[in-house]
């Protein structure tokens, strides 16, 4: 099954869409938004799957879905928790800077919360009032929305309150980053609005692709339309989303509508730094990567941050071609 918030108001409408992304019906009537759906998900679930069987085999006619008209599938949230499964990225982000990793980084995941408040659309701007010392980047990512979780849950019985799967542009901002982090309080000014996909989906429409809480698929990254990314997501990623569950809910339950997501899809290539797709590699899901690479071999970064009009586009495609959650496609615009 696979859902979308339609822009209306501040949380959406709810509707329905097609496998293909090409016909969508209201489900309003079933529940009024995500946010209504999530929170009564054990009565409204199956109902929104009958509707979603009748719009597949054309039972009703649905109207054309407009990826464009689309909010993120939860315009805004509870809440929004952002781990770093690809223990991989982490290693070079502090390799670069010639820091040694702690051991407890490949036992224990790391987790950051950030704002909820302003999801953006996504086909809106990334809007910036600068980009001059902001070292603006994309971050690629998969994300899970879960229904209320107990607080210590495993992570095994975590993966059973997970709902629904999108993907999100985690917009980071890295000319902040060493600041706010010196002070030892986290991130706040550096992690601006993040971007979900035009849809979500449940985990069993992703099929075998979805299996022990991860998701066995590419994760394409186009930056001003050249191939910039394509790792596999369920390659290289130290903990799967029950264990991010379980650590988010380790002292407290979460509830229904919270966006946890897996941090920036990573792959290693031979136990070593992944290669840029012009290089035969699957090159990146942020910029930040491929500048750690530069600087660990000759010293010092070349690749720029993102400037005003630059776009990146974040997509995920099954075996057969098809897209699963729509496209991500965002321009960098001046404020």
């Amino acid at each position: 099954m696979k859902l979308a918030s339609i822009k209306s108001g501040r949380d959406g409408q709810l509707y329905v869409v097609n496998t293909a992304l090409t016909k969508m019906v209201s489900a309003t009537d079933i529940a009024p938004t995500m946010q209504a759906a999530l929170d009564d998900w054990a009565t409204v679930e199956a109902q929104l799957e009958a509707r979603f069987a009748a719009l597949e085999a054309g039972e009703v006619a649905g109207v054309e879905f407009d990826q464009t008209a689309c909010h993120s599938p939860l315009p805004r949230a509870y809440q929004w928790a952002d781990g770093s499964a690809y223990v991989n990225h982490v290693e070079l982000v502090r390799k670069a800077r010639n820091a040694e990793m702690p051991a407890t980084f490949w036992t224990d995941p790391l987790m950051y919360q950030g704002g909820s408040d302003t999801f953006l659309a996504p086909r809106s701007p990334i809007l910036m009032p600068q980009t001059e010392g902001f070292g603006i980047d994309f971050e690629a990512e998969v994300a899970v929305i879960t229904g209320d979780v107990p607080m210590g849950v495993s992570p095994e019985d975590a993966l059973n309150y997970i709902n629904l799967v999108m993907i999100v542009n985690d917009v980071s901002l890295r000319g902040l980053i060493p600041g706010e982090l010196a002070k030892g309080f986290g991130f706040f000014q550096s992690k601006p609005s993040s971007a979900f996909s035009p849809v979500c989906v449940t985990p069993s429409e992703l099929g075998d692709a979805w299996q022990g809480g991860k998701l066995h698929l590419p994760l394409c990254s186009k930056y001003n339309n050249s191939l910039f990314g394509k790792p596999e997501a369920g390659v290289d990623m130290t903990f799967h989303f029950g264990q991010l569950i379980a650590h988010a809910a380790k002292t407290r339950p979460l509830a229904s509508g919270t966006v946890i997501g897996s941090g920036t899809v990573s792959n290693k290539l031979n136990d070593g730094p992944g290669k840029p797709v012009a290089e035969g590699g699957v090159g990146y899901s942020c910029i930040a990567e491929i500048r750690m690479i530069e600087t660990i071999e000759n010293g010092q970064p070349s690749t720029p941050f993102m400037s005003f009009g630059d776009n990146i586009q974040i997509e995920m495609f099954d075996a057969n071609g098809q897209s699963i959650f729509g496209q991500i496609n965002q321009d960098v615009v001046q404020a």
